[in-house]
């Protein structure tokens, strides 16, 4: 299976477009809970548009966490509506892997959405990540991978990356919301305590290309010895 990582977050995998946690509906979450935060579903699919008009791969795969809230809201299903309204002409194929967040959805089959559990892909396995698996390669979302850089005058800002291993590959949040877990400092997902993740390679997307910062054993020395100076 041949993959290429795409500066929008996105991963292709031969004739598949594969993305994940885009938490439509957080925004109508954060109101219910008195904060108030612009609406993005707009851009999101714009985006995932020019991404899918530019790579015209017959299936696009959302591996888990399409929506946001644990608890069906109305607002959120008119949200979900539009969103695949806006894609139906773009691909031929829609799955989603379903994530942790991702109760109520069995309606989306009438959107011709198909969902499943968990996805096979060539040699891979497509899961969400919240939970581990039987399987030797896995391709996951959940842990909204991301890394801190500074530069030279102490100045700092937080990217979302890719994690690639011979046997493990750990997509970025496709929503603009999700900010990302430090993956330097912590882990959330038990996959990334059940694979060597010293070994797995830190790809950044930014300004239109994916650069790899190596592997993120040798990035933690370095910030190590960084921090001592």
């Amino acid at each position: 299976m041949k993959f290429r990582f795409l500066p929008e977050k996105a991963l292709k995998a031969g004739n598949a477009l594969i993305i994940a946690d885009l938490h439509i509906g957080f925004e109508e979450a954060m109101a219910r809970e008195g904060n108030y935060v612009p609406k993005l579903l707009g851009e999101v699919t714009s985006s995932l548009q020019s991404l899918l008009e530019r790579e015209r791969p017959k299936r696009l795969i959302i591996n888990g966490d399409l929506k946001h809230s644990f608890v069906p809201l109305r607002r959120e299903k008119l949200e979900l509506e539009t969103f695949f309204g806006a894609l139906e002409s773009y691909t031929d194929e829609i799955m989603l892997v379903r994530g942790n967040h991702d109760v109520g959805v069995a309606w989306l089959r009438e959107l011709g959405v198909e969902v499943v559990e968990s996805l096979e892909l060539g040699r891979w396995k497509l899961v969400h990540g919240h939970r581990l698996e039987e399987g030797e390669r896995f391709i996951i979302g959940h842990e909204h991978p991301a890394v801190r850089l500074r530069d030279e005058v102490g100045a700092s800002v937080k990217v979302s990356v890719f994690l690639k291993g011979e046997s493990l590959i750990v997509l970025p949040a496709f929503s603009p919301w999700a900010y990302g877990n430090d993956v330097t400092r912590g882990i959330v997902s038990p996959f990334l305590r059940k694979f060597d993740t010293s070994k797995l390679r830190v790809l950044v997307p930014v300004d239109g290309e994916v650069l790899d910062f190596g592997e993120l054993g040798a990035l933690l020395e370095a910030l190590r010895r960084l921090s001592m100076v």
